[in-house]
């Protein structure tokens, strides 16, 4: 296959799987009552005003599968990554009817991360953005199981079983408004897939770009009910499997983790700042609030429209950074938008105060 075809294929494969099976998702889960009611089911992080369905991983989970199992080859890894796709796929829709513990949502996270790991799907080594690379490939041991040897490098693993359990996480925590996350999800799956592209002469990577392809596909067909006013949220079950994948091929894709910190650069920061609030303000990080940079923006008057395009703008923006910079660059990218999130925060954190202590004196 040459480059377009590894592009156009399954994107257009899995945008037209999504195109269809939205609609009938919605219809399913509007026909069933299975519908988040904010007048019923009250939650801080919720911005809807009326009944919405979840379940947006349903169409977009089938869409990714049927794309990898029409073009690719059914080897070990893609055996792992469908499986613990499936796990995210079951409890987000676990958690997008009946609102499970968190806490179960996390465990989830790890036994998906675990089983991919498992399979051989590691970290060996990130680049340095000061030059070199840091190697992840030691300390390692063997271990020799049913009559054939193991090789665990601790490190590695450590590093992939706490990187996918938190981008699951980051992507969901910025789903808070109309079509917010869709872009977010099928930009930066392009922006791997296309780096990824840079090494098409090495069909090791064709897998990566298929699957990249396909997911920002099947997010694209998804975005067309979910942009404002939505028709259906994506819920854990759509989120907690992009974030799933995208940790994945970041790791496949030569090991361009660095390159998946900057374009998502947004959802990742936001979700870093976040869990560092709660747990200074004494709660726990994984219970949702309404703190996110997304609700900061809602209160200063932003409509859901535009914070979803602004969403999408950075995004591609980082996307392009990460695409043609080089690692020092990326790092000076990342950085100064961290600080000019933080700055935000603490702008919008004193202004309240202020404001509040002008209505105590008054």
């Amino acid at each position: 296959m040459n480059n377009w075809q590894l592009i156009l294929v399954p994107f257009l494969l899995a945008l037209i799987i999504s195109l269809l099976l939205t609609p009938l998702t919605i219809w399913l889960f509007n026909r069933w009552g299975l519908v988040i009611d904010p007048k019923k089911q009250a939650h801080p992080a919720h911005t809807h005003k009326r009944p919405v369905p979840k379940g947006g991983g349903i169409p977009v989970v089938i869409a990714v599968t049927i794309t990898t199992l029409v073009l690719l080859p059914v080897d070990n890894h893609l055996r792992a990554i469908l499986l613990g796709l499936g796990i995210c796929l079951l409890v987000g829709l676990a958690d997008d009817i009946w609102s499970i513990n968190p806490y179960w949502r996390l465990i989830a996270n790890f036994v998906a991360a675990g089983i991919v790991v498992a399979a051989g799907i590691g970290i060996a080594y990130v680049s340095n953005p000061l030059g070199g690379i840091i190697d992840l490939s030691y300390p390692r041991f063997d271990l020799n199981f049913g009559g054939h040897n193991h090789q665990f490098w601790i490190l590695a693993d450590l590093f992939a079983l706490m990187w996918i359990p938190f981008l699951m996480n980051a992507i969901n925590w910025s789903s808070g408004v109309d079509g917010q996350i869709s872009g977010v999800v099928a930009t930066g799956a392009g922006v791997i897939g296309l780096l990824s592209l840079t090494y098409s002469a090495d069909i090791t990577q064709w897998p990566v770009a298929i699957l990249a392809f396909a997911l920002a596909g099947s997010f694209i067909g998804l975005a067309v009910f979910h942009f404002y006013p939505q028709k259906i949220m994506p819920g854990y079950s759509a989120t907690s499997s992009a974030g799933f994948l995208l940790a994945v091929i970041a790791i496949l894709a030569t090991a361009k983790v660095g390159t998946a910190l900057v374009v998502l650069g947004l959802p990742l920061i936001d979700a870093l700042y976040s869990g560092i609030r709660r747990i200074l303000s004494g709660k726990s990080p994984v219970w949702g609030d309404r703190g996110h940079l997304h609700h900061k923006l809602l209160d200063l008057g932003w409509g859901k429209r535009k914070i979803a395009i602004f969403y999408w703008m950075i995004t591609a923006l980082l996307g392009f950074i990460a695409l043609r910079a080089n690692p020092k660059i990326k790092l000076f990218a990342i950085l100064s938008l961290s600080i000019i999130i933080a700055g935000f925060f603490l702008w919008v954190y004193f202004g309240q105060s202020l404001k509040q202590s002008g209505r105590d004196s008054g």
